[in-house]
């Protein structure tokens, strides 16, 4: 333990960020038209058939989804990158809020001619699905709150009640072959890949 301390050294830091690596999500939303807007976030966990993402507010997706609840939770694996970045700059706010303009934000109502990506009917909900992603997880908005320590973010909590998966990562009937499939990771806003498998929980079915 001694030793231990005497090798590993830390430094007090003050990050502007915190996003140690999550997954990229797009998330499809339904417009006032019944477009379709698609929106990166890189804040979001699972726990059962709950998900939870985090969403700036101001934005195209939290405007959609306090008025029609459901989405899409689409992920993309890391060949998809590119098509991501494309989105980055993009906001569906016409105008755009300031906020957004002074960090080079642009309106985009198409985005998925601006991505290179293609919808797919939905199952359970009105917003596409986005094919090109080997996960896609609709679901419905359950609860949305506003943090009083951190007013310019809502947590939303959102139910899957269906889950689309590219055939060849699906091992057997309902399980997804982690061998197969990888989520684009958000590094400190830099985009990695999953690496090597290093071994597995005592609670994996597969």
């Amino acid at each position: 333990m001694e030793q231990a301390a005497q090798r590993i050294h830390t430094k007090t830091i003050n990050p502007s960020i915190l996003y140690y690596g999550t997954p990229v999500v797009l998330l499809t939303t339904l417009n006032e038209d019944e477009t379709v807007n698609i929106s990166p976030i890189s804040s979001s966990w699972a726990l059962g058939d709950c998900l939870v993402l985090g969403l700036g507010l101001g934005g195209k997706a939290i405007e959609n989804i306090e008025r029609h609840p459901e989405c899409v939770l689409n992920i993309p694996s890391p060949s998809l990158w590119e098509n991501v970045e494309r989105l980055a700059p993009l906001t569906g706010k016409q105008p755009v809020p300031e906020g957004k303009k002074q960090l080079g934000f642009t309106y985009k109502k198409d985005k998925y001619g601006s991505s290179g990506l293609t919808p797919a009917p939905s199952e359970g909900v009105k917003p596409t699905r986005i094919l090109e992603c080997p996960l896609q997880i609709e679901a419905t908005v359950k609860h949305i709150r506003i943090p009083a320590h951190s007013p310019d973010f809502a947590i939303v909590e959102t139910q899957a009640v269906h889950v689309h998966a590219h055939k060849e990562i699906v091992l057997g009937e309902n399980h997804i072959d982690p061998s197969k499939w990888s989520p684009l990771i958000y590094n400190f806003r830099h985009y990695f890949g999953v690496g090597d498998q290093l071994g597995k929980t005592y609670r994996a079915e597969t």
